[in-house]
């Protein structure tokens, strides 16, 4: 079985994306600074990204060991301030 490579990257200079390695309508996730950064392909191909600068958020995802985890904290948070149209 072939390892496909994360599609986005923390580097000094920027964030890095790769969206031929991203599945359709997955959310993937990055820490740059003091930011997490949500990147997602459409089924249309349009890649679509989130920016996250509340403390609280990037210090629980900071924490987080799995993904998994992250997406529990990004949809506590969503239910939590009633967001909607963020999926």
């Amino acid at each position: 079985m072939v390892s496909v490579p994360y599609p986005i990257s923390a580097e000094d200079d920027g964030i890095k994306i790769k969206p031929e390695y991203m599945e359709k309508e997955k959310m993937y996730y990055c820490l740059y600074g003091q930011k997490v950064l949500l990147v997602f392909k459409d089924e249309q191909e349009f890649l679509n990204c989130y920016e996250i600068e509340d403390a609280d958020i990037v210090k629980s995802v900071k924490d987080c060991s799995a993904p998994e985890e992250i997406e529990k904290v990004i949809d506590d948070y969503v239910s939590k301030n009633k967001i909607s149209n963020i999926k």
